[in-house]
């Protein structure tokens, strides 16, 4: 189906209706589809909480967040006034199981309300996932085109993942669960498929013959801010490894599926998950590192440390680096370094593929450095690649090496907004679409693989180092690669 296609008429009911994540990242990217003609007439958002608002109310507050969370130069008074009137408001008490007859006669109060789709977007702690979907089954609200959509995190281990997607599970068939990791939604993931898939020059060199190692690294220059209660109780490995960077190591290890959909690049990806080698205590000691950031000055300004963020001293880590590799024919022996951060120097998304140094030196009497190639795939910001290469310096005279680079921004290649990922996959929800999303063997997986770490880091003898804010992180990190004889790839 064409993504600008509009889809069918949909109930879009948000649990957690007036929370941060609804009115900072869903509604503003409902709106921008609204403005780009994907939403038909019979499209209602019915945000659920327990906010004492009606219908008026919860539209005024959602014109505030366009407001603050829409580009003002996209904001458009005749879109903003038509999603406004698809809002709708219901205020329940999610244990309150008398009440649920108000959403009940909220959804069946549409034309054809049983004929449109149905999705539940649980935007609430995991902890009421299966309670929110056995009482959607006992108001009689789930069909057949009904749709659930669960937000990390999915669980906080292997049995609290497993509680949750048993519960949801009950009501809920898996091709009708949508475990949603917003970056496999940026423009720069989906197209990693592309450039390894649809272009036979990368193909031959993607393997243990040609690469050297392969960095990923997600990095943010902000503390905790008002997320210091959940954080202290999650930290990064929980928050950040065991999802994004663990999904975009599938998308960088996968093999090619033998057509890109919604199963078979689950099923390559889950064969990476469960390829990755087992992280015995040994290993954690060796190939991991743990930080938390202490007081210094992150872009320009003083920053405080993550004690004084959450109000007390903990064990919990805001960093963390590590070594591994999958274990099949295609990777043996090449190293995959994951590394993410709090207060680190800029927000940047990044993988870079770092190519062995050619076999022989050509150039013996030569001037100038020689780099190993690098493919850079920015994530985020500015979404694009760069292929690092070595050329000539023009002149006469003898040969002089400089490295240059070829690259591609998606912004000025195709003259377009990128949009938010949130976009691309509450419209992929809307048509069932599920290959950007998680699937239960996929989560469990990767938990299984991150539990011996948790299991290593939760000894009483083992503390996360400290590392000033607006720094990389431990020097403990830095170190992790030199002994390799490699270094971590910072921004340029």
């Amino acid at each position: 189906m064409d993504p600008l296609t509009p889809v069918d008429p949909c109930d879009f009911t948000v649990f957690g209706g007036t929370g941060d994540l609804a009115l900072r990242k869903l509604l503003p990217a409902l709106y921008l589809r609204d403005r780009d003609g994907q939403l038909p007439e019979g499209f209602r958002v019915i945000g659920v909480s327990r906010a004492e608002v009606d219908d008026d109310g919860y539209r005024a507050l959602v014109a505030d967040a366009l407001r603050e969370h829409v580009a003002a130069a996209d904001l458009d008074a005749p879109v903003v006034e038509r999603l406004l009137a698809r809002l709708h408001h219901v205020t329940l008490d999610i244990e309150d199981v008398a009440a649920w007859h108000q959403l009940h006669d909220r959804l069946k109060d549409g034309a054809a309300s049983d004929d449109v789709t149905r999705v539940f977007y649980l935007a609430v702690a995991p902890g009421l996932f299966g309670t929110i979907c056995e009482h959607l089954d006992e108001a009689g609200l789930v069909t057949e085109r009904s749709r659930v959509v669960l937000e990390k995190p999915m669980g906080s281990d292997l049995a609290t993942a497993q509680q949750v997607n048993a519960a949801v599970g009950r009501v809920f068939d898996e091709s009708s669960i949508f475990r949603i990791d917003h970056y496999l939604g940026k423009e720069s993931v989906q197209n990693l498929l592309v450039t390894r898939f649809a272009n036979t020059f990368l193909e031959p060199l993607w393997n243990s013959r040609w690469v050297d190692h392969v960095q990923i690294t997600v990095s943010e220059s902000i503390g905790v801010g008002e997320r210091g209660s959940y954080y202290d109780r999650s930290g990064a490995l929980r928050d950040m490894v065991q999802n994004h960077l663990l999904q975009l190591l599938c998308l960088v290890a996968m093999e090619p599926p033998t057509y890109v959909d919604r199963e078979t690049v689950r099923d390559e990806k889950l064969k990476v998950l469960q390829a990755l080698r087992p992280m015995t205590p040994e290993l954690v000691d060796r190939d991991t590192v743990a930080g938390q950031y202490a007081a210094g000055l992150c872009e320009g300004r003083p920053a405080a440390s993550y004690a004084d963020e959450v109000g007390h001293t903990s064990g919990t880590e805001t960093f963390v680096a590590l070594k591994t590799e999958v274990q099949n024919w295609r990777w043996a022996g090449v190293p995959f370094y994951l590394r993410t951060g709090k207060r680190m120097p800029e927000r940047v998304s990044e993988i870079v593929v770092v190519f062995k140094e050619p076999p022989h030196a050509m150039f013996p009497h030569s001037e100038g450095p020689t780099e190993a190639n690098r493919l850079h795939i920015r994530v985020q910001p500015d979404e694009g690649m760069r292929l690092h290469m070595t050329a000539k310096e023009p002149g006469p005279g003898g040969i002089r090496l400089r490295p240059v680079s070829l690259d591609l921004s998606y912004a000025a290649a195709f003259g377009t907004r990128s949009p938010d990922a949130y976009e691309r996959l509450l419209m992929d929800v809307v048509r069932g679409n599920t290959t950007l999303f998680m699937r239960r063997d996929e989560v469990e997986a990767a938990w299984t693989w991150v539990a011996p770490i948790l299991e290593r880091w939760s000894q009483p003898s083992h503390r996360p180092r400290k590392y000033p804010a607006g720094t990389h992180g431990p020097v403990a990190a830095v170190t992790l690669l030199e002994r390799d004889g490699r270094s971590w790839q910072e921004t340029e």
